[in-house]
């Protein structure tokens, strides 16, 4: 099922093929942005017209650990040329592991005319599409963005403390190594603070890559995401649900699964995730 639209989706608009970024390259009402974690990618070949939003210098506070400002994301908005009615495309590496984090921030200051690249820098690759060493610029535009709208999205740590009182639906997308407590941070990943380890009371694992294809990045059918959410997990859909990992960039792409293509209706991401939770004095933890 190559066509997004018989995967079954809730929202299947929100995503876009490689054929679509193809045939709107020279569109002025599209702007495709490359977000990745590998910073070293996207000066050595983009999409060509591609601007790149790094989620470290571009989308946090660069002093106190928070995300950028309404003038700030004006500001990012503006240098990338792009207006309230663009059409915003993210693609990056780590099948969108890092886009589906920039679609989020977007989200917090309500640009909602966003859209996903199915299957990221792997698929657009694989395929052998063009790529560019040549950095675009665009006429600065001026955004009028509204106040970060963190009530709807974002959950913080006294919030999630309540859900987990309360009984609430948690998913932790972390490795099972990083939820049962014998590690602290990923495989290959460097320990980001966090003094104890385990997961919050509660919360089912399910880690983040399980909703994408591994040969080529794409989003698994509905079908296969409810097998894996709905029928593994015993999510139900219609209950608030938060998702968290480390730090809130793996959940980010759980937390679109969940809200745009499986439809549920109360989704939030943990951003401070386990870097908070794991340092926390007198929170409860499972191992």
């Amino acid at each position: 099922m190559n066509d997004i639209t018989e995967r079954g989706y809730a929202n299947p608009d929100v995503l876009v093929s490689t054929d679509w970024v193809a045939a709107h390259l020279d569109d002025p009402d599209v702007r495709i942005v490359e977000s990745n974690e590998d910073p070293l990618l996207y000066p050595s070949g983009h999409i060509p017209g591609a601007v790149e939003v790094d989620w470290t210098t571009d989308l946090n506070d660069p002093v106190r650990r928070d995300y950028l400002d309404r003038e700030g994301f004006e500001k990012l908005a503006s240098r990338i040329g792009i207006t309230p009615e663009t059409t915003v495309v993210f693609y990056g590496d780590k099948n969108n592991w890092w886009a589906t984090y920039a679609f989020w921030v977007f989200q917090l200051f309500r640009h909602t005319n966003a859209r996903v690249m199915d299957g990221g820098r792997l698929k657009w690759e694989k395929e052998g599409r063009p790529l560019t060493r040549e950095k675009p610029s665009y006429p600065a535009t001026v955004y009028k963005a509204p106040p970060r709208d963190d009530s709807r999205i974002r959950a913080f740590r006294d919030q999630v403390l309540a859900h987990v009182q309360a009984g609430g639906q948690l998913v932790d997308v972390r490795s099972p190594a990083e939820y049962s407590g014998e590690r602290l941070h990923m495989e290959g990943y460097p320990n980001e603070g966090a003094l104890r380890g385990g997961h919050i009371p509660g919360a089912a694992n399910v880690p983040w890559s399980r909703a994408a294809n591994p040969e080529d990045g794409t989003f698994k059918s509905a079908d296969d995401l409810r097998a894996i959410y709905l029928e593994e997990q015993s999510l139900d859909p219609e209950e608030p649900t938060i998702a968290y990992c480390r730090i809130g960039e793996r959940s980010s792409h759980t937390w679109f699964v969940l809200n745009y293509l499986l439809g549920f209706r109360d989704v939030r991401n943990y951003d401070g995730s386990w870097t908070e939770w794991g340092n926390l004095v007198g929170v409860p933890i499972e191992k």
